[in-house]
């Protein structure tokens, strides 16, 4: 067996020679170095990764995430212990999946699989270029799936979307500080992105339609005003002639009085 096949079980060589050998990640960061220091350290250190990441591939991630990971999140507790959706998303550093595999994770749907989506979008936010990262996560926005996410607040109910939409905008996410990243508008000036159609249709139309709607509105409240104040005149002149005529019978009730 030639020292190319042979593969290695544990990660002393991915972080001691931080990445020099392997190849880049296609946003061109090194993905030995996209943790940081301390982070990478809880993790090899944490008995989790010691036990359920030994000599994983591509497709035993699978079946990891969907037996042990029941909330997503960076390190908890007072000892910062890394969680396992973490762990996970370091291996996936050192695994490298291709695009190919990528996908496979995210088109799994149903309950047994949300996390495993939300740990796919994770690592495509972390390695891949901008363009990439945007035309991937954006149709998981519809995603409305509940995710339990953990911090040091304890744990809190979240969702897909949200969690998408945070990778998306956020600087910093599961103790994992993100590669600053141009806003869409930016890509979209340098025709890199084409214009984004919200499912709820083009933003103008809605607006326009906002407006006409408080217009007829408007008019219908003020018709109503109109009417209501006409009917209440006339209420007024019925109730002054009643008052009239009570007046008159008690002025004749006094003068026919001894």
């Amino acid at each position: 067996m030639s020292k190319s096949d042979i593969v290695r079980a544990d990660a002393r060589r991915f972080l001691d020679e931080r990445g020099s050998t392997a190849a880049l990640a296609p946003n061109g960061l090194n993905p030995a170095t996209i943790m940081e220091k301390a982070v990478k350290d809880r993790i090899v250190d944490s008995y989790f990764y010691k036990e359920q990441c030994f000599a994983l591939n591509e497709a035993d991630i699978v079946d990891r995430v969907v037996e042990h990971v029941s909330f997503i999140g960076g390190t908890h507790g007072a000892a910062q212990k890394p969680s396992p959706f973490l762990c996970l998303a370091f291996k996936l550093l050192e695994l490298s999946p291709s695009d190919a595999i990528l996908r496979e994770y995210m088109a799994y749907g149903g309950e047994a699989f949300k996390y495993l989506r939300a740990l796919a979008c994770f690592y495509v936010r972390l390695t891949r270029q901008a363009k990439d990262v945007y035309e991937t996560l954006e149709p998981y926005l519809e995603d409305r799936r509940r995710l339990r996410r953990r911090g040091r607040q304890g744990i809190r109910l979240t969702f897909v979307d949200e969690f998408v939409d945070e990778l998306l905008t956020a600087d910093r996410v599961c103790a994992t500080s993100l590669w600053k990243m141009p806003k869409r508008e930016i890509l979209e000036d340098l025709e890199i992105l084409e214009p984004r159609v919200s499912p709820l249709g083009d933003l103008d139309d809605l607006l326009a339609e906002d407006e006409e709607g408080e217009g007829s509105d408007d008019e219908r409240r003020n018709g109503q005003g109109e009417e209501d104040g006409e009917v209440s005149e006339g209420e007024g002149m019925y109730v002054d002639e009643r008052e009239a005529v009570r007046e008159r019978s008690r002025s004749r009730s006094r003068s026919r009085s001894p």
